[in-house]
């Protein structure tokens, strides 16, 4: 069978992902497919394989012969739109945030709760988890099968890609003009080059910052509400690639040679002890479809394990978990 698809953001990072990923899709084959953009964007092009499509306006297009429809959008968008577009479409993936914490709305990792994702048969929409909950859940399911998580702490090391490419061009024409001129004092801190900024998102009036809740509130849907989260996200001059640091507190024991072992069975990871590296950094990860994960070890407390993980914020962190889900939905429920 052959679906009808719509990109709708198909001119941001994400929406260009996931044209990509859909090319080399082996599940979903497609019939049509439709860029979508915002109005400023309306036929400029972007690339589909070997072809050239030219961006429709969101507003006005009609949705009655598309089957499914990936969100790349602000929040703002999908509020306004994706209730309308769910009762013509097959499926409608939300890669905002909108969604996420919706009761009757799945948050779907496939590796780690797939069969959350009947939910969807009725709501016929499925919402993507931020780029950061999804390696952390993707590397902790084994290991919390096995031992039972208890408490995550995690700092993470997020690139400027998450942010869009506005922000990717800003590094790069703030990284060229330090080299050629130093920044006037009044605003070098709020400079990424050659720096590093301990905010993503609004500060909230508990001192969290959206971000870090997202994290918090998405890990806790996604694996377990009884779990403990806590999380400190910071943007670094890095382009591409999402770095987490985690401490994880398990109910029993688990060696660092189980924890390895778990995780080279687990679905869409890869450890350093089956790769030449001894560890993993956001080049390592750029391009590729896995979470890497390395620097396993002990913690001075008792049940605590400290892991590095590394993945592609703009694949796995998003457009390919969102192209996996309606794969998903395609082999279980169509």
């Amino acid at each position: 069978m052959k679906y009808n698809i719509a990109v709708i953001g198909a001119t941001g990072n994400v929406g260009r992902e996931i044209l990509n990923i859909l090319t080399e899709s082996q599940i979903i084959n497609i019939k049509e497919i439709h860029a979508i953009a915002s109005e400023k964007s309306i036929g400029k092009e972007v690339s589909f394989g070997n072809k050239k499509l030219k961006t429709k306006p969101l507003s006005g297009f009609d949705f009655k012969y598309i089957d499914f429809a990936f969100f790349a959008t602000n929040v703002d968008v999908s509020k306004e739109y994706i209730q309308k577009v769910s009762t013509k479409v097959k499926l409608v993936v939300d890669l905002s945030s909108h969604f996420r914490m919706n009761k009757e709305v799945p948050l779907i990792v496939p590796e780690v709760n797939l069969d959350s994702l009947k939910l969807a048969t009725k709501t016929k929409i499925v919402a993507n988890p931020n780029c950061v909950a999804i390696p952390l859940v993707v590397t902790l399911k084994n290991l919390h099968d096995f031992a039972n998580v208890q408490r995550i702490v995690i700092s993470t090391y997020q690139s400027v890609s998450g942010a869009g490419k506005k922000a990717m061009d800003a590094l790069y024409s703030q990284t060229k003009n330090k080299l050629v001129n130093a920044f006037s004092e009044s605003n070098q801190r709020e400079k990424i080059a050659f720096n590093l900024i301990p905010k993503i998102d609004d500060i909230t009036e508990n001192g969290y910052s959206k971000e870090e809740i997202k994290v918090i509130n998405e890990t806790k849907k996604i694996l377990s509400n009884d779990i403990d989260v806590t999380a400190t996200c910071v943007r670094v001059p890095v382009f591409v690639g999402h770095s987490i640091s985690a401490n994880v507190e398990f109910s029993k024991n688990l060696s660092v040679s189980q924890a390895y072992s778990l995780l080279n069975k687990s679905k869409g990871v890869i450890t350093n002890k089956t790769s030449k590296y001894d560890f993993f950094t956001p080049i390592d990860c750029m391009g590729k479809n896995e979470v890497l994960v390395s620097r396993i070890r002990q913690d001075t407390t008792n049940n605590i394990l400290n892991l590095w993980i590394v993945s592609d914020n703009l694949k796995k962190g998003a457009a390919l978990n969102a192209v996996q889900i309606a794969e998903k939905y395609i082999e279980n429920y169509i």
